[in-house]
């Protein structure tokens, strides 16, 4: 896997680029001198895990002939000073789920999802504590 760099201004405007051509901006905000013309690469992360873990959910179910109708997710991360770094100490994810779908085995997938398959949730592991919740047709489940 490799990703290439290129920036695009003065400041800290980059063009990411996978080996696919797959292109994502990333930026800083206008606080910290960027120019807002995208992501800030934290925030990258805490996508990573939301596209991580939903792939890894929707995989599960499909196999488990579940019908899915909506499938969103809402991640946050809680950061902390260490030095001069700020990484995440808490992820929360909230998967909402709509269809006619088994509570257990929709509770089931996220688990498997943060215990066994998502690699960027394993990859935080080590510095962040992860907590994930499912709502199902606007019941929270668990």
């Amino acid at each position: 896997m490799k990703i290439t760099l290129n920036r695009i201004n003065d400041n800290f405007h980059f063009e990411l680029k996978n080996e696919r051509g797959h292109i994502v901006n990333v930026d800083s905000r206008p606080e910290f001198g960027g120019n807002d013309m995208g992501p800030s690469p934290m925030e990258l992360v805490l996508m990573g895990v939301a596209g991580c873990s939903a792939i890894d959910m929707i995989s599960i179910l499909k196999k488990q002939r579940q019908e899915i109708t909506s499938f969103k997710a809402e991640v946050e991360g809680e950061r902390v000073q260490v030095g001069e770094a700020k990484p995440f100490k808490n992820i929360t994810v909230v998967f909402f789920l709509e269809g006619p779908i088994n509570e257990e085995k929709a509770l089931r997938a996220a688990q498997l999802s943060f215990e066994k398959y998502c690699s960027v949730s394993k990859t935080l592991e080590p510095t962040a504590t992860i907590h994930y919740k499912v709502v199902l047709n606007n019941i929270t489940l668990g």
